[in-house]
């Protein structure tokens, strides 16, 4: 059975750096699916049903907030992860709905393990 991670940042460099740490779970039947922003994240999220999602906050349109409340609203078995720049993030993004959080600059060895250990994976 195939576990999709949809990662959803609207910098290119985040979304690059992401795919490439999370690439070494794709030898596990593990799908990545990318979004630009939190338009593109919600859409995607909605057709494809990822198991886990790493979601930034600060995004223009529809923030990583929103995005996480409404998808966890349809479905709330997914696991989100979302990427911030402060701490005091947290707390909303608990009211949201988010499982946990990572404050950026994240270490790209604990993504890996969270995204394994959340997928129930080994790396």
């Amino acid at each position: 059975m195939n576990k999709k991670i949809l990662v959803v940042d609207d910098a290119l460099g985040i979304r690059i750096l992401l795919g490439q740490i999370l690439e070494e779970l794709e030898g596990q039947d593990v799908e990545l699916l990318l979004a630009a922003n939190g338009e593109k994240g919600l859409e995607v999220a909605l057709a494809e049903h990822p198991d886990l999602i790493f979601l930034d906050v600060n995004m223009p349109g529809i923030d990583g907030y929103e995005v996480c409340q409404r998808i966890k609203a349809v479905n709330n078995g997914v696991y989100i992860i979302l990427l911030t720049g402060h701490l005091a993030d947290s707390k909303r993004g608990a009211e949201v709905g988010a499982d946990e959080h990572v404050i950026k600059p994240f270490r790209p060895d604990h993504i890996l393990e969270r995204a394994a250990a959340v997928l129930g994976l080994n790396f």
